[in-house]
């Protein structure tokens, strides 16, 4: 079936579904992170925890792949009660909170478009292997069990006024926190009239996927190919999603580090004098410091022996070495610079899973990384939220590995089934 043939709404749908639930004695200890944020030492851990813990649904079995275990897993949960269903349909608003840490939005069924309607809009590429993975597991277990996280311009307006007015006067259906010290708290939103009232102002928004974009795209196959099986129009046309008002509550984006294994630290600064300035630091935390105040581009670079801090590229090496194709501002991120110009022109080499190890977030732990590899850790200031938003809109993609948006939400509070939802 064309594209142009599947039901896709014309704005930013968001609609109330019956949420499945674990009835548990302790529900955080059944949670997890999303599943790409999951190490095979951590799917012990949450095992240890709880029997019950929904990994054994988002990563199911010894090679975390065995999609038929996932879906007798999940049929056991629904029919002893470990998994109990919503009696009525709902939007759930979802709040986390902690030490610097204070999120709230809307969990619900997501319209699902193309990202060439600007609606739902992806600002990273994805890898078809996951793709698939995902894809099998939810055509196998006919769900979807953990919420990808949206961003949209709402301006605090009357849906993020609801949210709050929710969270601040009314009894959550679940009230837990997990072992990172984070609060998590549900409500189910069932009014008729409240409900219409978030649909008839989130219509006209667009949306920003700040994490799961493997499983939007899923999303998206997963209609294609059912629609192409005849099944017709169903809950495969929505996908399982929280929805943020990012000016209301701002999200965090943090930066993904680069670690070089074998490329010496004085070596890599030597190398980058020909087209960069570069300033030395006895200290790492010297050197962010710099970093955090430097205007344009600049990177620090960290690892055995003194840091550096690189700025103010020759503008001519760095234009020479851009896809003329790609607007401005994608030709401006701190991302596009590292992946096409100082890695593969100043030090001969890609920015890619063989050249360099990632590290989310710490530059301390990747300056750490870099010295046990007798190399160089690259640290990267972190892109911003309307930047993002920007590329995305005029229908480009950041580099790999360029964001990472939190605080995440948590998986296994809220599932949606298609025998339900």
């Amino acid at each position: 079936m064309a594209i142009s043939e599947l039901p896709s709404p014309d704005g930013l749908v968001l609609r109330p579904f019956r949420g499945v639930r674990f009835a548990v004695e302790d529900p955080a200890a059944v949670t997890s992170p999303p599943y790409d944020l999951i190490s095979r030492e951590d799917v012990q851990s949450l095992l240890d925890a709880h029997p019950n813990n929904v990994v054994r649904l988002i990563l199911p079995g010894a090679d975390q792949h065995r999609y038929a275990e996932a879906r007798e897993t999940l049929t056991s949960w629904l029919r002893s009660g470990v998994l109990a269903t919503d009696d009525l349909p709902a939007l759930y608003v979802y709040e986390q909170s902690g030490p610097g840490v204070l999120l709230r939005g809307l969990i619900g069924d997501l319209g699902l478009s193309e990202p060439e309607k600007g609606i739902v809009l992806p600002h990273e590429n994805v890898m078809p292997g996951t793709v698939a993975d995902r894809l099998a597991l939810m055509k196998t277990t006919e769900s979807n069990l953990e919420p990808i996280f949206l961003l949209y311009e709402g301006d605090g307006g009357g849906a993020s006024r609801l949210v709050d007015e929710v969270a601040s006067t009314r009894t959550p259906l679940v009230d837990v926190r997990t072992d990172d010290g984070i609060a998590h708290r549900l409500w189910a939103l069932t009014e008729p009239a409240e409900v219409d009232a978030v649909a008839a102002e989130l219509y006209g928004r667009r949306a920003l996927i700040a994490d799961g974009h493997h499983r939007y795209a899923t999303y998206l196959a997963l209609q294609r190919d059912y629609h192409a099986e005849g099944r017709g129009p169903g809950p495969w046309d929505f996908g399982l999603a929280l929805l943020v008002d990012s000016t209301a509550y701002p999200p965090d984006l943090k930066p993904i580090h680069r670690v070089i294994p074998g490329l010496a630290l004085e070596e890599a600064a030597a190398r980058a004098k020909g087209a960069w300035r570069v300033h030395d630091f006895p200290r790492l935390e010297d050197a962010l410091d710099a970093l955090a105040s430097a205007p344009g581009p600049a990177f620090v670079l960290a690892g055995e022996g003194p840091s550096h801090l690189l700025t103010d590229p020759d503008p001519v090496q760095v234009e020479h070495a851009m896809p003329p194709s790609r607007s401005a501002a994608w030709k401006s991120l701190a991302t596009s610079i590292l992946a096409e110009f100082l890695m593969p022109k100043v030090w001969g080499m890609q920015d890619d899973e063989r050249t360099v190890r990632i590290v989310h977030h710490d530059p301390f732990l990747a300056a750490q990384m870099a010295r046990r590899q007798s190399g160089t850790a690259v640290i990267i200031p972190p892109l911003t939220v309307d930047g993002v938003l920007a590329i995305a809109a005029g229908g480009e993609r950041v580099p790999r590995k360029s964001t990472s948006f939190g605080p995440k939400p948590r998986t296994g509070l809220v599932l949606r089934t298609f025998a339900t939802g």
